[in-house]
């Protein structure tokens, strides 16, 4: 008998993950990209992987929801997540990544896996017998979103954003100082800081600066989590002050003060060349871009190495559409993964991939699937996507409050989360035992 063939459509985080995850299981994948062919906006590379909006997979504390969701995928031996710890750079207790190293990385692991057969091709329409995941992320193309809408039900848009990138060279380390908040880290950060009078000048330029036209939208519903930093400002004069230019946990070396308000840039690659304005998302025409973030302390001669854009993001109404592992309720052995799903985020992506691969593999083996429920992160964001019940079905980040909490459970946040975070692994160590997908052996590990 002929082994079955799984297609996999997008070779970006969750397409990567899914098809390296079946491939660990022996599962032959063939692995379809539609670049160099076409690209999207959004995308300037052809490697597999690209992140766009930023190059940090946000923190690796376990009692935060972002450290216990790597956590679980480390235990879960995640391809991507290996690979991110290969080309990490600094950034305190978060994991960041050089971004061009990390995509060359994906592709190169892809490439010289003997189970993938990856394919360059634009794919408009997908097989309804076959086994298949699909991964086109939030930028699907249109021919391929027509198709899935008028299989599944009407799709739904965001707007998401990204910040520039600039020159480390071009920053001015007379007004800007490197630090990390309360101290920790290794002054991973840099930072411009502000004082009351730059501050309300910095606001009044940017709730006053002309945007970029969208262009072929129907309307403009945006991602709080991508909020254009011109729109949070116009939310209130101090709302950047409060957001992401708060100056908690910073003191200027050259006061000995907090200031008013700072900029924070972070590295983009290892060797310091690049930085990205953290929180600097925007739709600002680029001029405009130069002209007001110059009035930033320290940027006032910055090289812009790529300016802020902003793009549509794609998604499922995915609710009764789809299974907690993401398969299609009215298709099955048709899987969805990543943020066309109503997962946000990088390693939300990479793990929606991962679990439909695992539940895939399984279901190919003639063995009963896994149920992650929803006391883990990973079966929360399963189970957010496939059973939220409201009307208003928007992405998701992972988030403690979606992961079932503690009977009992102490006032204190950080006890909180830490025992769920633990009752978490505990969970996922033994689907990992189950599954033979074995990356580290215990909790601390993955700290």
């Amino acid at each position: 008998m002929t082994e079955k063939i799984i297609n996999v459509i997008g070779a970006g985080l969750a397409g990567s993950e899914a098809a390296l995850t079946l491939s660990k299981a022996g599962k032959k994948v063939r692995l379809f990209e539609c670049k160099p062919i076409m690209r999207s906006p959004a995308h300037h590379s052809d490697d597999f992987g690209e992140l766009v909006c930023s190059n940090s997979l946000k923190s690796d504390v376990l009692s935060t929801a972002s450290g216990l969701l790597k956590a679980e995928l480390r235990l879960l031996d995640c391809e991507l997540l290996k690979i991110a710890g290969e080309v990490k750079v600094p950034a305190g207790s978060a994991l960041a990544v050089d971004r061009e190293e990390f995509s060359k990385a994906v592709t190169d692991r892809i490439l010289s896996d003997k189970n993938i057969e990856v394919v360059h091709e634009v794919v408009d329409d997908f097989d309804n017998d076959g086994f298949t995941i699909i991964a086109t992320g939030p930028l699907t193309l249109d021919a391929l979103s027509a198709n899935i809408s008028s299989k599944l039900g009407s799709g739904l848009h965001f707007y998401d954003a990204a910040a520039p990138v600039i020159s480390g060279e071009s920053i001015d380390y007379n007004r800007a100082f490197t630090a990390d908040r309360y101290g920790r880290g290794e002054g991973d950060y840099v930072n411009c800081p502000m004082n009351k009078e730059e501050y309300e000048a910095f606001i009044a330029a940017l709730v006053t600066a002309e945007c970029a036209v969208l262009h072929d939208f129907e309307k403009s519903e945006i991602f709080e989590g991508c909020m254009p930093v011109e729109v949070m400002a116009k939310r209130g004069p101090m709302t950047l002050a409060y957001g992401p230019l708060k100056p908690v946990g910073i003191v200027d070396p050259r006061t000995g003060k907090r200031p008013y308000a700072v900029v924070q840039l972070r590295k983009e690659n290892n060797e310091a060349t690049l930085y990205n304005i953290v929180g600097f998302q925007t739709n600002l025409k680029f001029g405009e871009q130069k002209r007001v973030f110059g009035m930033i302390p320290g940027l006032e001669n910055a090289e812009f190495v790529r300016y802020g854009v902003m793009h549509r993001n794609t998604f499922i109404n995915s609710p009764g559409k789809l299974t907690p592992w993401f398969e299609c309720i009215a298709k099955p052995g048709l899987y969805f993964a990543g943020q066309m799903t109503g997962v946000e985020g990088y390693i939300e992506s990479a793990a929606s991939g991962m679990l439909a691969g695992i539940d895939l593999a399984l279901k190919l083996n003639g063995e009963e699937g896994v149920d992650f429920g929803s006391k883990t992160a990973i079966g929360a964001l399963g189970r957010y996507v496939s059973c939220y019940n409201g009307s208003d079905f928007q992405p998701m980040n992972i988030s403690f409050g979606i992961i079932e909490g503690l009977s009992n459970a102490p006032r204190n946040k950080q006890e909180r989360y830490t025992l769920i975070a633990e009752r978490s692994l505990g969970i996922i160590d033994s689907i990992a035992e189950r599954t033979g997908l074995n990356g580290a052996k215990t909790a601390t590990e993955c700290e």
